[in-house]
């Protein structure tokens, strides 16, 4: 399985003082030396944390492979088709929001959507949307020609010390998504406590994870918060 580093609050740090500490390209390189397989970011149209200068020198510097997180506003589509990182991951984007609330609407009047799997497909960048495990929305998804989905596993992460509801929804949509031929990423509050039992799901490939990984890098470093979620995600493959 695949585990990709999310650096946003790296820059959120050094946003807090609009200095240029702490590096986000710093923060990747540890992340990759603790074995990381790619690196994410997500260029926020408010741009709160990661700059489009932060982009620029992660696409030069990341010796893995760079997966940007956007909206489908644009302007942010035009940055990436011109940075032409490895993959896109369209997401939800709200003013306001702390983090990413839920999964991309797929209905038919969201056109923006569309326009922009074409445009970043058109640039030669693998594509994948962020979304609910839904079996309706994966099907949307599927139509919209994607290659990849990434599972919100927001609800699991809420409610995973109550019930086991909310993961086995998770195994059933990586499942349909799989046989719709599409491959399974996820994400979103996902923990050293609760990565587990998602990592264990084998119809899943790849595992988004930064907010809990920064965290514990402030009092480990990077590269040794990133190796021990690599040592969990590698133990709950095992067979």
């Amino acid at each position: 399985m695949r585990l990709y580093v999310n650096i946003d609050h790296v820059a959120t740090v050094r946003e807090a003082r609009r200095t240029d500490e702490p590096d986000p390209v710093r923060a990747a390189a540890a992340a990759e030396q603790g074995g990381a397989d790619g690196i994410t970011v997500h260029l926020r149209e408010d741009r709160r944390h990661i700059q489009d200068a932060d982009v620029r020198a992660l696409r030069a510097a990341v010796r893995s492979v760079l997966n940007l997180e956007l909206g489908a506003a644009p302007e942010i589509v035009r940055i990436a088709g011109r940075l032409k990182p490895f993959q896109a991951t369209l997401v939800p984007e709200r003013r306001r929001e702390i983090t990413t609330e839920g999964g991309l609407a797929l209905g038919g009047a969201n056109r923006r959507i569309g326009t922009a799997v074409q445009r970043l497909t058109a640039a030669g960048i693998r594509v994948s949307l962020f979304i609910d495990p839904d079996l309706e929305t994966i099907d949307r998804a599927a139509a919209l020609g994607v290659p990849a989905v990434e599972l919100h596993t927001g609800r699991y992460a809420r409610s995973w010390r109550k019930s086991d509801a909310a993961l086995r929804a998770l195994g059933r949509a990586a499942a349909h998504a799989r046989a719709r031929g599409l491959a399974v990423h996820a994400g979103h509050g996902l923990t050293y406590d609760n990565v587990q039992p998602v990592a264990a799901i084998r119809d899943i490939e790849e595992l988004n994870i930064g907010h809990s990984i920064v965290s514990n890098a402030i009092f480990v470093g990077m590269e040794a918060a990133v190796r021990r979620m690599r040592q969990l995600v590698d133990e709950a493959r095992k067979p």
